[in-house]
């Protein structure tokens, strides 16, 4: 009996738990589930971890069933884009309110990224297993940005993925001064008039049997241009800020749409305000400035082609090579183009 002041001890040593030894608990089997025979689809949309996806590859659009999924603890962190192709159980039935269950991620051939700028250690995947680029941007309204279409090739070269470059609003403004830019580049040009609708074929043309991801400031007509291609898309259009001159973001999240009576897709991205490349190695920038490559031979060894001020090093052979004509007509605004690039991947933000 506790005296009186003193605590009272409502336990004794029965009380304590003991922790099982290994002897009377259970085993964890090795065994792990065989996912090799399930079925395999796309992933098409994400939205709040519910992941939308089509089965089964290898069959026509018309022919195919869209489940809603959801990822499997198995797979942890490790996270599903638009384009992935992906083992799929459970209901796959696609009817209302029905899951399916992701539980695995095939390796993919292609993934194209960006970073949020050019110092951002996050790397963030658009989209996997594309093999085409459509980098939309407008003859004006807004008024076309070099320095993101420069971007955009670089992003597509280090991802392995042809580009295409869609310039649109033709009917407001020429595209001879863009294409001019980039006219000594093995680079398909299309133009394309919304009013009229010409080039609309040209552009359905190059998207046939491919997987391409349309990339592209607000404002320039991307998802106008999706609704052409895609008439059940309804893709949400918007203008331009007659103050800014920008585009007003329309589109939300990633997305892959089939293309009528075809096997392609496109995959409609939300507008871009820019396109980091701190992914990129700053030395293979110049791979994507084909008409500039043959010139950095003559180069001296480990030349960085830039000065921390955007001019040239010393003895860098570039200048004389786009002066001389080898690089076209637009060599010295490519050779910009190319320093511009490897100073701000060189500049740390501040």
């Amino acid at each position: 009996m506790a005296h009186v002041g003193e605590p009272v001890n409502r336990y004794d040593e029965d009380s304590i738990g003991v922790r099982p030894n290994r002897a009377n608990s259970r085993r964890r089997s090795k065994d792990r589930p065989d996912f090799s025979q399930a079925d395999i689809g796309q992933v098409v949309t994400v939205d709040r971890g519910r992941i939308t996806c089509v089965y089964p590859l290898g069959v026509p659009h018309e022919q195919q069933t869209t489940v809603i999924a959801v990822k499997a603890r198995e797979l942890g962190r490790k996270g599903a884009v638009v384009g992935d192709r992906v083992r799929l159980v459970g209901d796959l039935s696609g009817t209302v309110d029905t899951l399916a269950r992701l539980v695995e991620i095939l390796d993919r051939d292609t993934v194209l990224m960006r970073t949020a700028d050019d110092s951002d250690p996050v790397e963030r995947v658009i989209v996997a297993n594309a093999d085409q680029m459509a980098i939309v941007v407008a003859a004006a309204n807004p008024e076309p940005r070099i320095g993101l279409i420069d971007r955009a090739l670089v992003a597509a070269f280090e991802a392995g993925l042809e580009a295409l470059l869609i310039i649109t609003k033709v009917d407001v403004a020429s595209a001879t001064p863009i294409i001019d830019n980039y006219s000594t580049m093995d680079l398909n040009f299309i133009e394309v008039n919304q009013k009229t609708g010409a080039g609309i074929d040209a552009v359905r043309d190059a998207l046939h049997d491919r997987i391409t991801v349309f990339i592209g400031h607000s404002g320039v007509g991307k998802s106008t241009l999706v609704n052409s291609l895609v008439p059940d898309a309804h893709r949400t259009t918007g203008d331009v800020n007659d103050v800014t001159g920008r585009g007003k973001h329309t589109s939300t999240s990633a997305i892959a749409l089939p293309l009528p009576q075809d096997t392609g897709w496109v995959i409609d991205t939300p507008g871009i305000r820019s396109f980091g490349l701190a992914h990129v190695n700053p030395s293979d920038i110049i791979e994507s400035f084909p008409e500039l490559v043959d010139g950095a031979n003559d180069c001296p060894r480990a030349c960085t082609h830039v000065n921390d001020v955007g001019g040239s090093p010393p003895d860098c052979a570039l200048d004389a090579w786009a002066t001389s004509g080898h690089a076209g007509d637009s060599g010295l605004a490519r050779l910009e183009s190319l320093r511009r690039l490897l100073v701000a991947l060189h500049t740390p933000s501040s």
